[in-house]
């Protein structure tokens, strides 16, 4: 009973710091002009890939797009 919690309290701390890493991987990518629609759809495809898709996007393709004014957007 204790090794499995001690099992669960692993995954969740492996976890835990991937999911808010593919959280803002996605919202990032959100908020970026990659040039086209479908390069921008191919990081956000590529950014909600748990686990490796959100260190590829921030070593790849985080300074591939442009920060938009999200003022001038509405």
């Amino acid at each position: 009973m204790i090794q499995e919690l001690k099992t669960v309290g692993v995954v969740v701390l492996l976890a835990v710091p991937f999911f808010f890493l593919t959280v803002w991987a996605i919202v990032d990518c959100l908020q970026k002009d990659f040039g086209t629609i479908g390069k921008k759809a191919l990081w956000g495809i590529i950014a909600a890939v748990p686990f490796v898709g959100s260190p590829l996007y921030f070593i790849f393709g985080y300074r591939k797009g442009k920060k938009t004014d999200l003022q001038n957007l509405f």
